[in-house]
């Protein structure tokens, strides 16, 4: 397996990221060295908060909270899924599954025996962490989750899987600008959802289709969409640049821009944030007998379980109520807004609900 490493030189200077680098070597199913990155903060005796990130993002993400759960005493541990922020990156787009993912994730909870912990994860950081916690429930004593799930779709009908094969297989060029305006219209139905004439795999599909088809993935601009409090005109110069190819030579980026463009020196790093979104599994496929497996762990779980939705997110609005449904055991959380990634715009409320629900005796 080809697996390349990006340089530190590109992380330095990052605002509000001092964190200390801590790195754990796992083998790959080839016998590959792949080494991945976390950080660890917080009092060494504090409860244990395991926090995963999605796509296209990193620990990073997370470095908002982490001021606010460290003033309550929790220690955070923060890694990067392998294809994403410091960890090493895989160069093929067979390198990467959600198989995979699961199992370098897994290796990596195993090394390093970590124990006690409570887990919160978003976006992939959910579907991969829960899977671990349903593959290693003794190291979990608590979780948390929101934005995220475990889909299982065991069934769609002919025409929905021949549109999306057609699809994925068309010329279609799609454009940050025209890949939004389909995932906007995401109608806050479940990913989970059962047959009807709307199936949202057919939206997905943009996010999916737009994500394999670009080559040179803009992160940074799509999350200063996402994530910054720039200016329309700062915006529309950085999309503009994008859209001529050079976007990393757009000399205005915002924090959040150089944040999400560090860890990818060129587009061949950028493998595993193009390659992940056609393995969410809205389709039925490859996974179908994991995610089953995983969700019976949760249908008889009994440690307190927390669902924790921004409620304002279209991709994954609907799904709380598959994961309430998954689990009979979860408790709902009050929806703090933020949209999809709201680790970084309600960092307060959100670290204030963690940080209730981990001193929280019981359920």
């Amino acid at each position: 397996m080809k697996i390349l490493r990006t340089p530190d030189k590109y992380f330095a200077n990052l605002k509000d990221y001092p964190f200390e680098p801590n790195y754990t070597t796992i083998k790959t199913q080839d016998g590959s060295d792949l080494r991945i990155h976390h950080i660890d903060e917080g009092p060494k005796d504090g409860p244990l908060l395991l926090a995963m990130h999605g796509q296209p993002v990193w620990s990073y993400l997370y470095s908002r909270m982490i001021p606010f759960l460290i003033d309550a005493g929790i220690r955070v541990i923060a890694p990067d899924l392998p294809g994403y922020g410091k960890s090493d990156k895989p160069a093929e787009r067979e390198d990467y599954s959600y198989q995979r993912q699961v199992d370098w994730m897994t290796d990596w909870l195993n090394v390093n025996d970590l124990k006690n912990l409570t887990f919160f994860g978003q976006d992939w950081g959910g579907l991969i962490g829960l899977r671990m916690v349903a593959n290693e429930p003794d190291r979990f004593d608590k979780v948390a989750m929101g934005n995220t799930g475990l889909p299982y779709n065991p069934e769609a009908s002919k025409a929905v899987l021949e549109k999306i094969k057609e699809f994925r297989e068309s010329s279609l060029k799609l454009t940050p600008i025209s890949m939004a305006k389909e995932i906007r219209e995401m109608d806050g139905k479940s990913l989970t959802q059962e047959k009807t004439e709307f199936h949202p795999a057919l939206k997905f599909m943009y996010w999916q289709k737009f994500c394999w088809d670009t080559v040179d993935l803009p992160t940074g601009l799509l999350m200063t969409q996402m994530m910054g409090n720039n200016s329309r005109l700062n915006l529309a110069a950085y999309y503009l640049f994008v859209s001529l190819g050079l976007g990393k030579f757009f000399p205005f980026k915002t924090d959040v821009a150089k944040a999400y463009e560090a860890p990818f020196p060129n587009p061949s790093y950028k493998m595993g944030p193009r390659a992940m979104p056609s393995h969410v599994p809205t389709i039925p496929d490859q996974s179908l007998d994991a995610q089953k497996k995983a969700r019976e762990v949760f249908k008889n779980w009994e440690k307190p379980f927390l669902s924790v939705f921004a409620g304002d997110d279209p991709v994954t609005n609907g799904i709380e109520r598959d994961v309430l449904e998954m689990c009979p055991n979860a408790k709902s959380a009050p929806h703090i807004g933020g949209g999809h990634f709201y680790q970084w715009t309600r960092p307060k409320e959100l670290s204030n609900l963690l940080i209730n629900f981990i001193n929280t005796k019981g359920d």
